[in-house]
């Protein structure tokens, strides 16, 4: 699958401020960055608004884009938020999933088989995405599948980088493993309950991430 320029400059963007080359409230300049990346604009603003709405960075109009780290709390109270959240997608999907998106999961999970052999986590989490995507979705209520979404879509970045934690893809999927036998099983409470275990334990484990990707950066 192709990456869009704008997506791999916002994923460098992303880890330059957990290793601490931006600091909270530093100004991303889009000329600099342009000149940096060595594109035009356009994919750095599309770059930006990637940040934004993950909640790493603020727009304040004439002014222009800010680095902005959530608080530990914070970050903290969103992933047990997206726990729950996905909690209840699996237990709807328990109950509404069909044979077809079954064999998609099915087919998301071999391709993080592979990029766990290949040691490739940004492409583990791409297809981890796509899998979670598909259960919001097959969950059958689209309120709800809003919600998530947009949830994600602030954890992105957090979600993406915790995956580089030793043992954390090999453990991810065997969790993956286990929400698929409970979907096609129809147990809808195991899919709950390792769902929310799934998206907790990023939670938990962020801290640890965030520690060892400074101690690499010094």
């Amino acid at each position: 699958m192709e990456i869009r320029r704008a997506d791999m400059i916002a994923d460098t963007l992303e880890e330059l401020v957990f290793t601490g080359d931006f600091s909270d409230g530093d100004r991303l300049d889009e000329i600099r960055l342009a000149r940096q990346f060595n594109v035009s604009r356009t994919p750095i603003r599309e770059a930006l608004q990637r940040l934004v709405a993950s909640g790493l960075a603020v727009q304040i109009p004439r002014r222009g884009v800010f680095i902005r780290q959530p608080g530990l709390v914070e970050l903290m109270e969103m992933f047990e938020t997206m726990a729950e959240i996905e909690g209840v997608c699996g237990r709807l999907a328990a109950h509404r999933i069909s044979e077809s998106a079954l064999a998609d999961l099915d087919t998301a999970n071999a391709r993080c088989t592979e990029a766990i052999a290949a040691d490739d986590a940004d492409s583990y989490y791409r297809e981890n995405e796509r899998f979670h995507h598909m259960i919001y979705r097959h969950a059958g209520n689209g309120f709800l599948e809003q919600e998530a979404l947009r949830l994600h879509r602030r954890l992105k970045p957090f979600r993406r980088m915790q995956l580089r934690l030793r043992g954390r893809m090999a453990q991810s999927m065997a969790e993956h493993e286990a929400v698929v036998t409970a979907l096609r099983a129809g147990e809808a409470e195991r899919a709950a309950t390792v769902l929310r275990g799934h998206v907790a334990i990023q939670g938990e484990k962020f801290h640890l991430l965030m520690a060892s990707l400074r101690r690499a950066a010094e």
